[in-house]
């Protein structure tokens, strides 16, 4: 089926800046509350909201199998069910109706008056209910850097690491999405030199550069997903930051691994861009050595170009710019990660949410997360406003932003951004 949504010389009657993050070209899934608090499942061009179960109830779907409630429900899961026929139907409809060409939709004032509003005007939400979610652990560079710290820096990454996607089960009811304040944690943590651990807050509050991939239904438990099938089954991407407490986490992850110094939050961001949008980003990713065994094997471009961006915001303040990645650094590839998920025979669902661990580039200026760019507190990193940070204070807001961009359109991911409140206590 043609992708004609992405017709780069496409341009909508809606207005749009020539560095909006959501061009016609876009055309991302989100789940919004508008003016009139109603629920709906939407996208966006420019800054404008579209309300996509008003479109459906007027028909503009007409000709695609849709279930009757597809876009009034307020998660996308049953939609990202409908598999990728249908997602690439609906988002070409959406170009059509938005091409500055088509006037059926744009000279009826009363319809553009229930189904397009100002971003400003609406209150977005967690796009998907996610039942399960995994963090990978993927960039070669953010595993080094960790291993130099915490082990041999002669033999930084453990043996298992360069032949296989590693990555633990985390907590999917603390996923939140863009603009929730997050607590400082509380938990055991063991001072330098100290036998006995202590309780408290955590002092080593950090953030994670991810992104996260949002999955169809993909299998039947028992059945593994093909490397080669494995982009089948991924609607789309979204801006991961994954929380974490360094203090917490190295007391208590021997033997089993991350546990409350991660499952505290994790904050998304709101519009899910489609693999089919991102489809003139892609690159291949780093060469793998050693050879992978056979099902990990693939051809070909699997990695994105994805420009990366985090900053901190003090309370007012100006935002600092400290990191700037790519996600085309990822050294396992989702259809790798998704392969290898499965091929114990672990079910897939609609929803579930993959993370692909911190991503952080071959430079210091692209460290993902404050462990490796202030190396673990011991070179502070100083913000516009002239105080310094080796972790994160309260009162921070994190600000991640993600972008592709080429000589002809951008596509763009929005911003995730949260701060980080003092320890929660009952008033």
């Amino acid at each position: 089926m043609p992708l004609t949504a992405n017709d780069p010389s496409r341009k909508s009657w809606l207005n749009v800046n020539k560095d909006s993050d959501f061009p016609i070209q876009n055309i991302p899934f989100g789940v919004f509350i508008t003016k009139d608090d109603v629920v709906t499942i939407g996208t966006r061009i420019g800054d404008y909201a579209i309300d996509l179960g008003a479109l459906q109830q007027l028909n503009y779907f007409e000709g695609i199998e849709l279930t009757d409630d597809m876009f009034m429900q307020d998660t996308l899961n049953d939609f990202i069910s409908d598999g990728k026929k249908t997602w690439r139907l609906v988002r070409n409809r959406i170009a059509d109706l938005f091409d500055e060409k088509n006037t059926t939709l744009k000279n009826n004032a009363e319809h553009c008056e229930v189904v397009i509003f100002n971003i400003e005007d609406v209150e977005m939400q967690l796009p998907v209910l996610i039942g399960d979610y995994t963090d990978f652990y993927s960039s070669k560079e953010h595993a080094t850097n960790v291993g130099k710290m915490f082990r041999d820096p002669e033999n930084a990454l453990l043996p298992n690491w360069l032949h296989l996607p590693v990555g633990y089960h985390g907590r999917s009811s603390t996923i939140i999405p863009s603009g929730i304040p997050v607590h400082r944690p509380m938990g055991q943590t063991l001072p330098n030199g100290e036998t006995q651990p202590v309780f408290g807050p955590s002092r080593l509050v950090d953030f994670e550069l991810e992104m996260a991939f949002i999955t169809t239904d993909a299998n039947i438990m028992g059945e593994p997903i093909s490397v080669e099938e494995a982009e089948e089954h991924i609607f789309g991407l979204v801006l991961f930051n994954d929380w974490s407490a360094r203090d917490i986490q190295k007391w208590e992850y021997v033997p089993l691994g991350p546990f409350l110094a991660k499952n505290f939050a994790s904050s998304v961001s709101p519009w899910i861009v489609t693999l089919d949008a991102l489809e003139p980003f892609r690159v291949e990713g780093p060469a793998q050595e050693p050879k992978p065994l056979e099902y990990l094997q693939q051809q070909g471009a699997h990695s994105f170009d994805i420009n990366l961006q985090v900053a901190i915001q003090p309370e007012e303040a100006e935002e600092t710019v400290i990191s700037n990645s790519n996600f085309k650094y990822m050294y396992w590839s989702m259809a790798q990660q998704l392969a290898h998920h499965t091929i114990n025979g672990c079910r897939v669902n609609s929803g579930d949410l993959m993370g692909s661990g911190t991503i952080s580039g071959p430079t210091e200026d692209s460290f993902g997360s404050m462990l490796e760019l202030t190396w673990g507190g011991k070179n502070p990193l100083t913000l516009k406003d002239g105080t310094e940070r080796k972790f994160i204070n309260d009162g921070d807001t994190v600000i991640m932003r993600g972008y592709c961009q080429n000589d002809t359109v951008r596509i763009g991911f929005g911003e995730v951004c949260s701060k980080l409140l003092p320890p929660f206590s009952k008033k």
